[in-house]
């Protein structure tokens, strides 16, 4: 018996390769899983490009210490902030042998007593300054190191949030890994801010005594020192409430760092200058070669400058005139 052959219409459209009969369809990949893929990718990604910028950042800010090891800071954030703010930059860098021991000192004394012993957090601090907070009250010293302010003027900015905490600790972590005591020291002596637009102990002393950080009484290095906290707000000349208070506490505990030989690591395995010991005066200049006079041009004040002049006291009143009364005669004259 022959078999017919089959037929297929010719007309519609052909046959679907994926078409079975009866026009049943195999299973596709619908659209919403592809979309489900896609979003997959992107997160993929996303996370990768996270993970790069944290491993770029630690590198990047690694080898920014490093150099900060050997290259004293051009400029930081604050500075920046002052220039573009109207104030100016003034700062004069020191190396550290040749500060005054005493404004060292002082330093340790006002900010951070246990600088040679921590390794840059001071965790009893951090607690104390955390209970304050919890109280409510107004916290008049933080739980900050030196070493913590030293990151936070060397790389950072200014103000608040956990955000920059995080980092401060983190570089504070690098420098106390990657520097010495020395060297924290010195850029911190020359990076802080010690009045509006001045930057460092050294200016600040220029600007204030008039003479520089090499040669500093320990009033002077105390006064320094107290208003590194707030430098926008406190002056040393004339001192006044808290500032001359905090001031004479500073004098009085700088005995305690001498004695304790508090300031060691600073200066181990390097000769230290003794505070007893003053530079030499400057030779005298020759004068200098007649020249025309020049009518002398009004000194441009420094910001804030306003606020350091101290207050003259008002000229006492003139004592009253008394008259005396002339002597009680009697009826015939005399």
């Amino acid at each position: 018996m022959s078999e017919k052959p089959l037929h297929r219409s010719t007309s519609g459209p052909p046959p679907h390769p994926l078409r079975g009969q009866g026009g049943q369809e195999f299973d596709e990949p619908a659209p919403v899983k592809r979309r489900k893929r896609r979003k997959r990718g992107f997160f993929r990604r996303l996370i990768g490009w996270i993970i790069k910028s944290i491993l770029l950042f630690l590198v990047v800010s690694v080898l920014w210490v490093l150099l900060y090891r050997f290259v004293n800071p051009p400029v930081t954030f604050t500075q920046l902030g002052d220039v573009i703010g109207g104030n100016g930059a003034r700062r004069d860098w020191m190396a550290i042998e040749n500060i005054d021991r005493d404004m060292v000192r002082a330093v340790i004394a006002g900010e951070d007593s246990k600088f040679c012993e921590h390794d840059g957090f001071d965790r009893a601090a951090i607690e104390q300054a955390m209970r304050r907070n919890a109280q409510g009250g107004s916290v008049i010293r933080g739980g900050s190191t030196i070493s913590q302010q030293t990151a936070k003027n060397a790389f950072l900015w200014q103000g608040g949030g956990y955000f920059r905490k995080g980092l401060e600790a983190w570089f504070t972590l690098l420098i106390e890994n990657l520097w010495d005591k020395r060297r924290i020291m010195e850029v911190y002596l020359n990076v802080a801010e010690t009045g509006i637009g001045t930057y460092g102990a050294n200016a600040g002393a220029q600007r204030y005594f008039g003479h520089d950080a090499s040669s500093l009484s320990t009033t002077e290095a105390a006064r320094i020192a107290a208003i590194f906290p707030l430098p926008k707000r406190r002056v040393a000349i004339a001192p006044t409430g808290f500032t001359r208070r905090y001031g004479n506490m500073i004098n009085a505990r700088m005995g305690v760092v001498r004695r304790d030989r508090l300031d060691a690591c600073v200066y181990a395995g390097a000769p230290a200058r003794p505070a007893a010991d003053r530079p030499e005066p400057r030779p005298a200049q020759r004068p200098l070669p007649q020249t025309r006079p020049v009518a002398p041009q009004p000194a441009r004040p420094l910001p804030g400058e306003e606020f350091e002049k101290p207050v003259e006291a008002p000229a006492p009143a003139p004592a009253p005139v008394v008259v005396a009364a002339p002597p009680p005669t009697d009826a015939n004259g005399l």
